[in-house]
């Protein structure tokens, strides 16, 4: 007798997401029949004009905010709703968050200690990742004593360890001049490499959007859904020349015109609304 292969289903799966906000005419629609698939081990990237509903999702997927009875949010094959989804992925926000009274090391076992971990314990924790996060001597250091890319790697050393199958990182690179976000970009990637969490993160940039993902997932304009999957099948691990290689050039350039399109779509929207 032959035994079927066993299916592995997705991570995480959003079947016809919806997201309204407001009644009657004053309704506004966020998010409109949004359908993913994210599989484990996956660096998903996530683009699209302003205020096409990127972060609404995320907050949907985190548990902060509950999908409209439209559709479906799935986590390891279980439908998740009111606030079901709190506490089992990590969430990094746009901003590093960090309280300026304690120290780098009591700023990231924050979230053990909010799970109830003792304090002890906790550190245990944290100091084996300090060296992986180029932290390594700034355990006693407070957030104003370090630059902004620093600060950021704090904040993702915190969400690191908050342990979850996946992770949501919303712009986590943005304010970064450069340099330190090219850097910071080729360190994220060695980190996923060796761990291999599961990211779905967030950006405006095209070229670190190629540069990180597996794929990128495009948005439309509000009301945001996905208007197309790229699959990216650069090499690993992804090196500086890669992004002037002919193939991440053609990548950019379908990814372009398809975000361009959307954000004339929305320039355009936003004016009727203005003259309105």
């Amino acid at each position: 007798m032959t035994i079927a292969p066993k299916k592995h289903l997705p991570l995480l799966q959003l079947d016809n997401l919806w997201k309204r906000f407001g009644d009657g005419q004053q309704q506004v629609i966020a998010v409109s029949g949004v359908n993913l698939i994210v599989n484990e081990g996956e660096f998903v990237t996530l683009v699209g004009p302003s205020g096409c509903g990127k972060s609404t999702l995320f907050n949907m997927i985190a548990g902060l905010l509950d999908p409209d009875s439209d559709g479906a949010i799935l986590f390891k094959g279980q439908s998740q709703r009111d606030g079901e989804l709190l506490g089992k992925v990590s969430f990094m926000p746009q901003r590093d968050l960090l309280l300026p009274w304690r120290t780098i090391m009591d700023n990231a076992i924050l979230a053990l200690e909010c799970e109830g971990v003792p304090r002890k314990e906790a550190r245990k924790r944290a100091e084996g990742l300090f060296p992986s996060f180029g932290l390594s001597g700034f355990e006693q250091s407070y957030p104003h004593q370090l630059s902004g890319g620093m600060r950021q790697r704090v904040a993702l050393m915190r969400t690191f360890l908050f342990e979850r199958d996946l992770m949501l990182l919303d712009e986590p690179f943005g304010a970064l001049d450069a340099l330190t976000r090219a850097l910071m970009q080729r360190w994220l990637l060695k980190l996923w490499e060796k761990h291999r969490r599961t990211v779905l993160f967030i950006t405006h940039d095209i070229d670190e959007a190629i540069f990180l993902g597996s794929k990128v997932v495009v948005m439309s304009a509000r009301p945001g859904t996905i208007k197309c999957v790229e699959q990216i099948d650069l090499p690993r691990p992804r090196t500086p020349d890669m992004l002037t290689s002919a193939e991440f050039i053609a990548i950019k350039k379908r990814l372009l015109e398809a975000i361009e399109e959307e954000s004339m779509k929305s320039f355009r929207f936003t004016e009727h609304e203005e003259q309105s």
